[in-house]
């Protein structure tokens, strides 16, 4: 075991990838000679060289682009977007190509691709740079979407994504990147398509993705302490959801609360409530509480920023208010 930055396991991961396999490599800006914006690909380019780790232009809808006619020649390419949200200007790209193309072509493509980077609310990065855009991409077929949270998570996480024959859209959260953890010495691959049972408990059950696990987590510690049991699922898998690991759960607590980070309105949040609702409503004792982000750009103030977003507090609140619905 040895503890590892959190950037430096996605780092990890990408490395053991390129040396087991000739056909993956690296493309985006500033992932060369600089190492990336976050590091995660730092001293790569040194290792593998101008071929497999390309500095690009400012051009996003270009070496996406690229990176999708690279994928269905037998490539692997791995695109870092320097922050996610400037990855909406390769939005038909990733939905019209990267989604659709496998389908599209008869099978006869496959699109084994990586977008990867930093999203989320950080500490006063103004409303483009704090941008959340999981719900964007969850209505697009043909892609997988991966929350990770943890140091041990995004590594296993990120070899996955790197084998996959599919489009896998890989969020990272700015504010994670020096979490420490240890790691395995030996190799370990995580599945892309299952949610992580953080805490078990009998009162609540409480679906979070990404950063707000460490929040659920801080309110946790308050809850506990007076005496009450929440059971804790880190969604991971936002496309796939993961509805066996959800509906036993549920089955078991009979309560949802879900805590996330994105905008309420047609959030991922939102499509778990309809999801619920249409799989599990027999088993609910009182209706899915959702605890969002609001609906405005995230503002620069640090104060406003953090009124924004969920804090444990409110989590805290959230989960008195419903254990005393108890029917």
């Amino acid at each position: 075991m040895a503890e590892t930055l959190f950037f430096n396991a996605l780092r990890e991961a990408i490395d053991e990838e390129m040396a087991r396999d000739s056909s993956v490599f690296v493309l985006g800006e500033d992932v060369g000679h600089y190492g990336g914006s976050y590091k995660v690909t730092k001293d790569l380019y040194q290792k593998y060289g101008e071929l497999r780790v390309l500095d690009t232009p400012i051009a996003e809808n270009s070496f996406t682009g690229i990176a999708v006619g690279a994928a269905m020649t037998g490539l692997r390419p791995i695109i870092e977007g320097m922050n996610m949200g400037f990855l909406l200007l390769a939005f038909n790209q990733i939905s019209n190509n990267a989604g659709m193309l496998r389908y599209t072509s008869g099978g006869n493509f496959k699109i084994p691709m990586v977008i990867r980077g930093p999203g989320g609310v950080g500490r006063q990065l103004g409303a483009e740079h704090s941008q959340r855009l999981e719900a964007y991409f969850q209505a697009v077929p043909g892609l997988k979407i991966v929350a990770c949270s943890t140091p041990y998570n995004a590594k296993g996480l990120l070899k996955s994504a790197i084998r996959d024959d599919n489009p896998v859209l890989f969020f990272e959260h700015v504010l994670l990147y020096n979490l420490k953890e240890d790691l395995p010495d030996e190799e370990y691959l995580l599945p892309l398509n299952k949610a992580e049972v953080v805490r078990q408990g009998k009162d609540v059950t409480i679906l979070t993705y990404s950063r707000m696990r460490h929040h659920v987590l801080q309110a946790v510690k308050t809850l506990e302490k007076q005496g009450y049991d929440p059971e804790v699922i880190d969604l991971i898998s936002l496309k796939p959801l993961d509805f066996d690991t959800i509906g036993a759960s549920i089955r078991k607590t009979h309560r949802v609360i879900i805590v996330e980070e994105g905008m309420r309105t047609g959030g991922i949040g939102a499509e778990l409530i309809a999801s619920i609702n249409d799989r599990l409503f027999d088993e609910l004792d009182a209706p899915v509480l959702r605890l969002s982000s609001q609906d405005i750009p995230t503002p620069y103030n640090g104060n406003l920023e953090r009124l924004t977003i969920v804090q444990p507090e409110q989590i805290v609140e959230a989960v008195e208010k419903m254990v005393a619905m108890r029917v």
